[in-house]
């Protein structure tokens, strides 16, 4: 069964780091396309950044660009989401999800997704 299973959200102070990570259980991680989205309360799911399976191309949101790194670890077959110069509008319940061939920041592309990691900003 197909599985994703992120971690490393928390609370942060605003300019903080902080690191998520998304295990794939049961399947190849390396021969999918993976992205993260994030929902804040009361607002729709928003692509943060994605990452191509073939050619390594990487895509983010404006407002991540510069402060987000999305990477992977084929031999531990996890995508991660590096988050730097944290910012209060950064919270929310953050996911990754996985396709075989869709690709983009649409949160329709995706058929698998994980439970999500709240991430919060705040002094």
């Amino acid at each position: 069964q197909l599985q994703l299973v992120e971690s490393g959200g928390g609370l942060v102070q605003p300019g903080g780091s902080l690191r998520l990570s998304c295990a794939a259980l049961g399947f190849r991680l390396d021969l999918y396309n993976a992205a993260w989205f994030r929902q804040a309360p009361g607002k729709e799911r928003e692509g943060v950044s994605c990452s191509h399976s073939v050619d390594g191309d990487a895509d983010y949101a404006d407002s991540v660009q510069g402060r987000f790194m999305i990477s992977r670890d084929n031999a531990k077959n996890t995508v991660y989401l590096q988050m730097n110069s944290l910012k209060p509008e950064d919270t929310g319940v953050y996911y990754c999800a996985v396709a075989p061939l869709g690709y983009g920041l649409n949160p329709e592309a995706y058929h698998y997704w994980g439970q999500g990691t709240q991430v919060t900003v705040s002094s």
